[in-house]
């Protein structure tokens, strides 16, 4: 208890002093700050990714490609093979027939509105069973496109971020030119950085006959995914893979996800160090300022342990300090900014958000509380082993 009395003395004595070195203390909740800024605010565009590619994914959608296709961009299916997909066994159906969404994929260049650069953009040929099939689109202005004529309904995040995209005007690609009849939403997928059209009218402008290159099928249940990959799987006629939207979805997001954590957390180590070495300095000229405060304390029968814990704790309360403030810019700057990037995986740009979620906020604070131990480590041993009376001399 002796101990224990004395530990929690020497800090509160400690803490109510730090009024007294504002400047200083300053400078290292600064850094941590800057450290957590950055670290929250790198780490966010990676979970506003991967939010976006992911969020939407359900376990009774299935992706069905080419085997051996890393994504839709590469995958290519026939007709009758679309055909045999929307046939099999664990398909739900309604009064109009299987829920199955054969799919064709192609890219065309838009200009961004943030750089002015062409940036390619996902053009997707769907039938009028999407709608039923995938869930949760609606449109929020104009209508949707008419089967067989030009024209296309865009992502309510591609016509944000591109060029040109709003109802009323037209999409040109390469000579031929899309009427903008609609803008939708799908609750904040991936698909809303997309641009939709009758696949038929897609087939023939880039003469791609009656080939697709996916097929979305919604099944009965998500329990009835065994039967149906087990049909694929077994039909000599096939050469598919299917996925669940989820996993589907997780893959795509992988590449861009894993480089943005890897490069964040590189970033946020070497400015980290930064921090670290400002703290230390930082404590060590309290320390110093300290010296005779220390010198009594130590003569009064103040242990050193004490002493030690006392400048660790007013490191981490500068690093807790400073990660709130840099979890809380990070926040109000980052949190919902609009944005977009390519995939790595698919070659093309998906808009999304930032998100700063309280993980990445905790994972901030609770590294700037580690920097600011480490750096209190090596002052505070000095602190304790300061030499009494000469200390004491110099008061």
């Amino acid at each position: 208890m002796n101990y224990l009395t004395q530990l929690v003395t020497v800090t509160m004595l400690n803490l109510g002093n730090l009024r007294y070195r504002v400047g200083p203390s300053l400078v290292a909740v600064v850094g941590f700050a800057g450290v957590v800024l950055v670290f929250v605010g790198v780490l966010s565009i990676g979970r506003g990714f991967s939010s976006a590619l992911e969020g939407s994914g359900r376990d009774d959608l299935v992706v069905v490609l080419r085997a051996g296709s890393t994504s839709e961009m590469v995958s290519g299916l026939s007709f009758e093979t679309t055909r045999v997909v929307a046939d099999a066994p664990g398909v739900a159906r309604d009064a109009a027939g299987a829920l199955s969404s054969p799919e064709l994929f192609v890219l065309v260049d838009v200009e961004k509105i943030s750089t002015g650069q062409a940036a390619n953009v996902p053009f997707r040929g769907v039938t009028s069973r999407v709608f039923d099939v995938r869930g949760g689109l609606r449109i929020v202005e104009g209508r949707r496109f008419e089967q067989g004529v030009n024209e296309v309904i865009i992502g309510h995040r591609a016509a944000a971020e591109f060029v040109g995209l709003e109802v009323g005007g037209v999409l040109r690609s390469g000579r031929v030119e899309w009427d903008i009849v609609g803008i939708f939403d799908s609750g904040g997928s991936s698909l809303e950085s997309e641009v939709w059209t009758d696949a038929r009218v897609l087939q023939d402008a880039y003469n791609r006959g009656s080939s697709y290159q996916v097929v979305y099928a919604k099944l009965e249940s998500a329990d009835a995914y065994d039967t149906f990959a087990g049909a694929l799987a077994s039909d000599a006629r096939l050469n598919v893979e299917a996925t669940r939207e989820t996993d589907h979805l997780a893959a795509q997001s992988q590449v861009m996800t894993t480089f943005i954590s890897v490069a964040g957390t590189f970033i946020a180590l070497l400015m980290g160090i930064g921090a670290v070495f400002g703290a230390i300095n930082t404590m060590y000229t309290t320390v110093a300022a300290r010296a005779g405060e220390i010198a009594t304390l130590r003569a009064l029968g103040f242990g050193r342990l004490p002493v030690l814990a006392s400048v660790l704790v007013e490191g981490m309360v500068l690093g807790v300090a400073g990660g709130v403030i840099g979890g809380a810019f990070a926040y109000f700057v980052f949190n919902g900014y609009q944005a977009s990037t390519l995939n790595f995986q698919s070659f093309s740009q998906v808009a999304f958000a930032f998100a700063v979620t309280p993980g990445l906020l905790a994972a901030g604070v609770l590294g700037a509380l580690l920097m600011g131990l480490l750096g209190g480590i090596l002052p505070g041993v000095r602190a304790a082993r300061m030499p009494i009376a000469k200390a004491l001399r110099e008061l």
